[in-house]
């Protein structure tokens, strides 16, 4: 059997109604992996569980708010079996520099992107070390490690991300569990779309074409080819990697 075959491993996808967590669900189902896509968007949680459903993959909804403790409980007693797999994916941004983010957009932003993933991982690893094995995934930012104009409050929960990553690899490694973080630049989602349409309107084509051009590498990534990257990490193929932020970035970290 391939190194890269995820075959009966339960794994759990946080924020997988759409963009990068849908693309991860449906590239772990696609092979093998029993995915429970975990998001607050019911309709379409539920339309992309049905999605992988169509393909003759297993998959199943989960309706969750990851910022409180009690709805992250109860989605992870729903889940059957120990946790192999969780990729924390759920996240809000922000646009606002300290001047113009207000105490209240800091709380919002910390209590999905950091506590959403802190309350995540708890949940899943006393699991994960009762079976001594697992994989943990977490979604941080290129905005975690480099200065990114207005992006200020983001920016604070992406290196927050990072650095929990870096705790909890060195916490767990005893307990053969891994984990890592994936550092996009921008990658074309519904939400960009939607982010340009709400903004910048008329101007769509244009600003697209700036948002693609601050990576050197001239485009935007895509959610598949952030599934690519977590499919490998979350696999046997990357079992000698824990502890490690990659940038997939376009060249943005050492080329801009």
């Amino acid at each position: 059997m391939s190194k890269l075959s995820l075959t009966g491993r339960n794994a759990v996808v946080t924020g997988a109604a759409s963009g990068i967590g849908l693309a991860i669900a449906q590239r772990f189902a696609e092979n093998g992996a029993i995915v429970h896509l975990v998001d607050l968007d019911a309709g379409n949680l539920q339309q992309a569980a049905d999605l992988i459903q169509r393909s003759g993959s297993k998959a199943s909804p989960h309706v969750c708010d990851v910022s409180s403790e009690k709805s992250v409980a109860a989605a992870f007693r729903e889940f059957s079996g120990p946790i192999d797999i969780l990729v924390n994916c759920a996240g809000i941004a922000h646009v606002g520099n300290l001047c113009s983010t207000t105490p209240q957009d800091l709380d919002r932003l910390f209590a999905v992107n950091v506590r959403g993933t802190y309350l995540c991982m708890r949940a899943a690893i006393e699991g994960m070390v009762a079976a001594e094995r697992g994989c943990i995934l977490n979604m941080a930012s290129i905005a975690a490690t480099r200065g990114i104009s207005d992006r200020f409050a983001y920016s604070m929960t992406k290196g927050a991300v990072l650095s929990m990553t870096l705790s909890v690899a060195k916490d767990y490694i005893g307990h053969g569990i891994r984990c890592n973080c994936i550092s996009p630049a921008r990658v074309h989602t519904p939400f960009v779309d939607g982010f340009v349409a709400k903004n910048y309107p008329g101007q769509e084509a244009e600003k697209m074409k700036t948002l693609g051009e601050s990576q050197p590498i001239g485009r935007m990534g895509t959610p598949a080819e952030v599934a690519a990257l977590a499919h490998y990490l979350c696999s046997d193929e990357g079992s000698f990697l824990t502890g490690a932020d990659f940038p997939l970035d376009g060249g943005f970290f050492n080329l801009r």
